[in-house]
């Protein structure tokens, strides 16, 4: 990130910009990919950003974002709400609407949010809801039970951005909610901690018992060798062996509070190597997705 700005806090300092030109791909990509997670940020001033985030990320447009989608090779994408706008969604909920065929969107909402919003929002394009634990300007697991009941009969899942190493002492919560779960980021915690540790059996125990599922992203969160990630393999393998039919892969753009700036076609072609058999990584880019995110 860069030096704060005039206020003196960090957290408004404009995170890096992500690369234009990112790496082909290292291998064939399969027809219908989706890139699971990526975040769009209005340049428009009329869709301000929540007080009390922890970053300031910059523009990173639909234009921008459709543009990384080609460049890619995915001709799908999901759109997560931004944790800097806090529940206000209505800027990824109005480029869903603007492509209803191709996106998909997971949105953030407070534990009162009415059902007529709910609706709207499962107009547009929202099949899950996101609750964020590391980030300022989300919500929390207070309203984790509450909301998981609102959106059960919508066929919704609960989305979570945490550090596993918190997962254990969640177990008796996460067990019982009546939607699926998805995990960011390959769970967010260093894989220098390694698979055994009991974080990350935890994660595999929701994903083999409780038909959870997984974010293949955001290896540069948590890996110690940028920009080769090779520490993250054996993590993701792991993960892949687990479920490879709960496996979903993201680019994590515009890759917003980094210190370095990943390649986003670079991210992508770790999955060769996570997932070297071609169905496997069919199954991955394509029909999971489908299947999770209603695409059709």
């Amino acid at each position: 990130m860069q030096d704060p700005d005039a206020t003196g806090n960090p957290a408004h300092a404009l995170c890096l910009a992500p690369l234009d030109i990112v790496q082909p791909a290292s291998f064939p990509i399969p027809d219908g990919a989706c890139d699971t997670h990526a975040h769009v940020v209005a340049a428009d001033p009329g869709y301000p950003m929540a007080a009390e985030r922890s970053y300031t990320p910059p523009p990173a447009t639909e234009e921008k974002y459709l543009a990384m989608l080609a460049s890619t090779g995915m001709q799908r994408g999901v759109l997560v709400q931004i944790s800097v706008y806090g529940d206000d969604n209505r800027y990824m909920l109005e480029v869903l609407k603007r492509h209803p065929r191709q996106l998909r969107g997971v949105g953030v909402v407070r534990g009162d949010v009415g059902e007529r919003q709910l609706r709207d929002m499962h107009d547009a394009g929202v099949r899950g809801l996101r609750l964020n634990v590391l980030f300022g300007g989300g919500t929390n697991f207070d309203a984790m039970e509450k909301l998981a009941h609102r959106i059960a009969d919508m066929g919704w899942h609960m989305q979570f951005l945490m550090d596993i190493r918190d997962l254990p002492g969640m177990m008796p919560r996460m067990q019982k909610l009546p939607v699926p779960g998805v995990v960011d980021h390959m769970g967010h915690m260093p894989v220098s901690l390694g698979t055994a540790h009991p974080g990350f059996q935890a994660l595999q125990h929701l994903v083999r018992d409780h038909g959870w599922w997984v974010k293949l992203s955001g290896a540069y969160r948590i890996s110690q060798d940028f920009p080769q990630f090779r520490d993250v393999v054996p993590w993701a393998q792991a993960l892949v062996e687990t479920a490879p039919d709960r496996m979903l892969w993201g680019s994590d753009w515009p890759h917003v509070a980094v210190p370095r700036m990943p390649d986003t076609g670079a991210l992508r072609n770790q999955l060769a190597l996570w997932a070297p058999d071609p169905d496997t990584r069919a199954r991955i880019l394509v029909d999971n997705p489908a299947r999770l995110y209603d695409f059709r």
